[in-house]
C-alpha cells in the first residue's frame, strides 16, 4: 500500500503546513478565502484558468475533523483498492476521480463560487472503483469475502451520501462525481483488464476517463467560464486595478456576446478611464440587449453629455422617457442638456417636473435655482436654494444663494451664506 502511504502523507503534510502558516484557526474553520489561496477549487478562478485547482483541492482540507475522517477513509479504502488493481493503476484511478469529483462541484454550484476541499471525491472515487470491480470482476478469494466486503464499501458510499444530504456544508455533488466516476472505471478495468499485467488495456481504460473528464472540463467552461471572467472583472474593478478588470470582462463577453453585465462593467471601466467612446459604444450594446433598462439609457445620456453630443444626449432621454413617462433622471437628464445649450426655460420646467416625481433627486433644487437665477427670477431661485439646503448641505448651493442675497440687498443673509460656505468648503 505505498500509494495509499504516499497519498496520506501527502495530505497530512499539506494540512500540517497550513495549520503553520495560518495557525489555530485551521484546526476548526478556517475561511474560505485562506482556503482559496492555498488552491481550493473556486469556480471562479477554476474556470478562468487555474485548472490546477481541480487537483489541488484533492490534497487541501478545511479542520481537524475533516482530515482525520477522509485519511481514515483513505486508509482502509485505499489499502484495499491497492492490492485489487496494483499500484500505478489504483495511483492513475484515484487522481482521475479526484478531477471528475472537483469538476462535478464546479458544475453543480455554477454560476455561484463555492470554495471546495477535501480528498472524499477520490475516495468516493475509490469506493466505487471497487464496488463495480467486486460485483463484476473474478477473484481468487471466496466469493463470501468478496460480497462482504461488497456490503461495506457500499454501505459507506450509501451512509456519506446520505450525511452529506442532511449536512449542508459538505459537497455532495463532489461525492457523486467522483463515485460515479469510480463505477465506471471499474467496471471497464473489471470487464476490459481484469489483469494487473493488462498493461494496454488498462492504459486505455484510464485514458478514457481522463479524456471524459477533460471533454467535461471544455464543455463547463464553455457554459459557464463567461460568468466567471465577468466575476474576476468586477472584482478587479472594485479593487482599482481597472485594466486588468477590463481585459477579464472582454474575455467574458467574447465567450457571450449577450451577456449584458460584462457589457455594462466594461462601460463603467470605460467611464472610469474617461474613455467616453468606448463606454458609449458598451451601453448602446447593453441598450440593445436590453431595451428597456432606464439606467443604461441615463448614463448614455451623461456620456453624450461629457463628450458636448447634446442632440445625441436629448434623443437617448426622451428614449428613456418614452419607456418611463415618470422617470426622474430621464427629466433630469433632459434638463441638464437643456441647461447645457443654455434653454433655461425649457431645462427649468424639465427640473420642476423631476422635482415633482421625486424630491430627493440629487441636487435638483439647485439646478432650478440656477436656471431661475439665469432668468432673473430671484426669490424664486431664493427658494429653490433654500429647499437644497434642507436637502443636503452644499458649498456651490451656498455661494450661490450668498450671490442672489447680494443681489437683493439682503447683506446679513448674504453673510451668513458666505460663512456657511467657507465652511464648508474647510470641512471637506
Amino acid at each position: 500500500m505505498v500509494v495509499t502511504q504516499a497519498i496520506f502523507g501527502i495530505n497530512v503534510a499539506v494540512f500540517i503546513a497550513m495549520v503553520l502558516a495560518l495557525g489555530p484557526s485551521m484546526l476548526n474553520n478556517p475561511s474560505g478565502r485562506d482556503l482559496v489561496n492555498w488552491g481550493a477549487n473556486y469556480g471562479q478562478y477554476t474556470l478562468s484558468g487555474q485548472w490546477w485547482r481541480l487537483l489541488t483541492c484533492v490534497f487541501i482540507h478545511g479542520s481537524l475533523l475533516h482530515i482525520a475522517f477522509n485519511m481514515w477513509c483513505l486508509w482502509d479504502l485505499g489499502r484495499l483498492a491497492e492490492s485489487v488493481y496494483g499500484h500505478w493503476t489504483f495511483a492513475t484511478v484515484y487522481l482521475i476521480c479526484g478531477l471528475a469529483a472537483s469538476l462535478a462541484s464546479v458544475m453543480w454550484h455554477a454560476p455561484i463560487s463555492v470554495p471546495s476541499v477535501g480528498a472524499s471525491g477520490a475516495i468516493f472515487g475509490i469506493a466505487g472503483a471497487l464496488i463495480a470491480s467486486f460485483y463484476l470482476g473474478e477473484f481468487s478469494v471466496p466469493r463470501a469475502a468478496v460480497s462482504g466486503m461488497l456490503r461495506s464499501v457500499v454501505a459507506f458510499v450509501g451512509y456519506n451520501l446520505f450525511f452529506g444530504a442532511v449536512i449542508g456544508s459538505i459537497d455532495n455533488a463532489a461525492h457523486v462525481g467522483g463515485l460515479l466516476m469510480g463505477l465506471l472505471l471499474g467496471a471497464l478495468i473489471a470487464k476490459i483488464a481484469p489483469g494487473h499485467n493488462d498493461y494496454l488495456r488498462r492504459i486505455s481504460v484510464l485514458l478514457v476517463g481522463a479524456l471524459l473528464v477533460l471533454g467535461a472540463g471544455l464543455w463547463v467552461r464553455r457554459a459557464h467560464a463567461y460568468m466567471f471572467y465577468g466575476e474576476n472583472g468586477v472584482g478587479l474593478l472594485d479593487q482599482g486595478k481597472t485594466d486588468e478588470g477590463i481585459a477579464e470582462l472582454q474575455k467574458s463577453v467574447g465567450l457571450r456576446p449577450n451577456f449584458a453585465p460584462a457589457h455594462a462593467a466594461l462601460a463603467q471601466a470605460y467611464v472610469a478611464k474617461r474613455d467616453f467612446e468606448n463606454a458609449a459604444a458598451e451601453w448602446q450594446r447593453v441598450i440593445a440587449l436590453s431595451p428597456r433598462n432606464e439606467d443604461t439609457y441615463y448614463r448614455l445620456g451623461m456620456i453624450y453629455l461629457e463628450e458636448k453630443q447634446p442632440a445625441k444626449a436629448a434623443d437617448t432621454f426622451n428614449q428613456l422617457l418614452k419607456i418611463n413617462p415618470d422617470s426622474a433622471p430621464g427629466h433630469g437628464g433632459l434638463a441638464d442638456t437643456l441647461a447645457n445649450q443654455r434653454q433655461n426655460r425649457e431645462a427649468l420646467e424639465e427640473y420642476k417636473r423631476a422635482a415633482a416625481i421625486d424630491a430627493g433627486y440629487p441636487g435638483v433644487y439647485f439646478d432650478m435655482g440656477v436656471m431661475e437665477a439665469r432668468l432673473k427670477l430671484y426669490d424664486d431661485a431664493i427658494a429653490s436654494l433654500v429647499k437644497q439646503r434642507q436637502t443636503a448641505d452644499d458649498t456651490d448651493n451656498e455661494n450661490l444663494l450668498a450671490a442672489l442675497y447680494e443681489a437683493k440687498g439682503m447683506t446679513s443673509d448674504a453673510a451668513t451664506a458666505r460663512l456657511k460656505a467657507t465652511q464648508l468648503a474647510a470641512s471637506h
